[in-house]
């Protein structure tokens, strides 16, 4: 027996399982919204931060 996942659409919060046709999503609407939010700069996936600390220790620590 497979297992259905249940979860809510991301953009419009209806409930959707993993057999919907548009999965995540719950339409063709909902995923040309968030298609449209990734292309408009909305969503971004940010680089790692590093800290300055950890830089400045491994800069002293070279030695010449």
């Amino acid at each position: 027996m497979a297992r259905t996942l249940k979860l809510r659409c991301p953009t419009c919060k209806k409930p959707v399982t993993s057999k919907d046709t548009d999965f995540p999503f719950c339409s063709e609407r909902c995923r040309l919204i968030d298609l449209g939010k990734w292309a408009s700069g909305k969503y971004v996936i940010s680089s790692p931060v590093s800290d300055t600390d950890d830089e400045i220790d491994a800069e002293s620590d070279e030695k010449p």
